[in-house]
């Protein structure tokens, strides 16, 4: 199966604050926050929704294309995706700007304060479906919102099947803009607090969304995800750490195990499955892309959790 990843690429800036943010906000003087924290530590690391998906998806031996944009200094990180079995052949370099960049700060209770510079990130919808090699499935992860909504009209017009995936864009993008990527999504997919944004944005239920899309998954973290269908829902557990070093990345990396049961036909719950384990992997690593696996290991572990796993 062809698929195409669209979504951000970004260079990750990932710190670590020995505390707690919350015990640093003064209820009584929200309305003049100004907070300054001393982190402990700082990794640059590659990142992005889009090459997070490719680069475990591509572990788990799939061959994913990347489409989206990126920066001048985008040289080695291509390097590195296609050493790892990313087609990166989609990605169109942006001369005159830097690669997006995700400045993120996690506290000793895995609480996240983040910003994004958008960079070669916001020329996105100039890229097109329509050039090139037709897809046979389309996952359109957080971008610039304008050319998430291009995505999703092409994928409606060429007939291309497309998980809409907005994430962390749900808080700027519009109720207009939310429901023309869920229109005709056969799957959406959002974390638990994005999902209530997307309902309070366009004003659909989870019931309104399964009227066009096939199944609609909401992760949970630590209490695992839901995949609702029009008829039952199945609840995915996670899958036990061994440790917890970041949580950057790993919705990512459930996404990844999600596409690679769709890529081999699997059904809803072993593809729920597959997204827990690879989640774990990289809640058990910093950054989206620093842990690997070969597919027997992985294997090993999803039996050792769910019980035989129907396909090798």
């Amino acid at each position: 199966m062809k698929i195409f990843i669209t979504g951000s690429i970004a260079y990750d800036y990932l710190m670590t604050f020995p505390g707690s943010f919350a015990d640093q906000i003064l209820p009584d003087q929200i309305q003049n926050l100004s907070l300054s924290f001393l982190v402990d530590r700082m990794d640059r690391r590659r990142g992005g929704c889009a090459p997070n998906i490719a680069y475990t998806l591509a572990l788990l031996g799939e061959r994913p294309v990347l489409m989206a944009t990126a920066g001048a200094d985008f040289g080695e990180y291509r390097h590195f995706l296609d050493q790892n079995g990313v087609d990166t052949s989609r990605v169109q370099v942006i001369a005159d700007k830097f690669t997006a960049s995700f400045f993120c700060s996690t506290d000793q209770r895995n609480s996240q304060i983040a910003s994004f510079y958008t960079g070669a990130m916001a020329n996105a919808v100039e890229l097109s479906l329509s050039d090139g090699a037709r897809p046979d499935l389309v996952i359109i992860s957080p971008n610039d919102p304008g050319a998430m909504v291009k995505y999703a009209e092409e994928c409606r017009t060429l007939g291309i099947p497309f998980i809409y995936d907005p994430g962390q864009q749900c808080a700027r993008s519009s109720g207009e803009e939310l429901a023309a990527g869920l229109r005709g999504a056969w799957i959406v997919i959002a974390n638990d607090y994005e999902m209530g944004l997307i309902q309070q944005k366009t004003g659909l239920t989870v019931r309104d969304m399964l009227k066009q899309s096939e199944a609609v998954i909401v992760t949970r973290g630590e209490k695992g995800s839901t995949i609702q269908l029009a008829n039952r829902t199945i609840e995915i557990p996670v899958v036990p750490e061994e440790r917890i070093i970041d949580p950057t990345g790993v919705g990512d990396s459930y996404r990844s195990g999600l596409l690679k049961g769709l890529a081999v036909g699997a059904d809803w719950e072993t593809c729920g499955r597959l997204g827990s384990v690879a989640a774990t992997y990289a809640l058990e690593h910093i950054g989206g892309q620093s842990h690997r696996f070969e597919w027997p290991e992985f294997k090993q572990r999803y039996e050792a959790n769910f019980g035989p796993l129907a396909f090798d």
